[in-house]
């Protein structure tokens, strides 16, 4: 077992973080929906936002930006951020694969799945590619035990996975490359 921390969450870089006045004049209005005493309850889409916003990840200073913004401790902010798959805590690719780990996609496969994504892309979970397109994760539960194994690109969910079409969704996600973003749809591989 690797007990090595993956992460930067205990590096802190000092850059300046600080919204646009739109935005923060947008987040004032999400804030104003949560009364005082539930300030945390704002928290996850203002996660969203910073990763969105401040460079497709949150840092520690984004996370001690965010708290500043909600008036509560960072703690608070980093437990969040660290327990959803959906947050980055370092700079990930273009298209962030997520793999399914849990017990019925692991019967049917979704370890193999992992081997031929590593393989197939010369990085270990975890990683990012060299040329920034792809990052490769496990996750726990994507909800569709009943056509595993899965995985998630984005916000593209794939079923039913197979050597086969494994090697065709890489194919077609370098094919498209930098030239436009990852389109948001299910896609059914029965």
């Amino acid at each position: 077992m690797n007990n090595r921390i993956d992460h930067k969450l205990y590096s802190k870089e000092d850059k300046p973080v600080k919204f646009s006045e739109d935005m923060l004049k947008r987040i004032g209005e999400i804030i104003l929906h949560y009364p005082r005493e539930r300030r945390r309850s704002v928290l996850l889409p203002l996660l969203h936002i910073a990763q969105q916003e401040l460079g497709g990840y949150l840092s520690v200073d984004v996370m001690d930006y965010v708290a500043s913004l909600l008036d509560i401790h960072p703690i608070e902010v980093y437990e969040v951020a660290t327990f959803y798959s959906m947050f980055h805590l370092e700079p990930v690719g273009k298209y962030v694969i997520e793999v399914c780990r849990t017990g019925p996609c692991s019967i049917c496969g979704s370890e193999r799945i992992v081997d031929q994504l590593e393989k197939i892309l010369g990085i270990k979970t975890g990683e990012t590619t060299p040329d920034g397109l792809f990052t490769l994760k496990t996750v726990e539960c994507l909800g569709s035990c009943g056509t595993a194994p899965v995985m998630q690109v984005n916000t593209v969910f794939y079923e039913s996975l197979t050597s086969e079409n494994i090697i065709q969704i890489i194919g077609d996600l370098k094919n498209q490359g930098n030239n436009k973003p990852l389109e948001t749809k299910w896609v059914d591989l029965f």
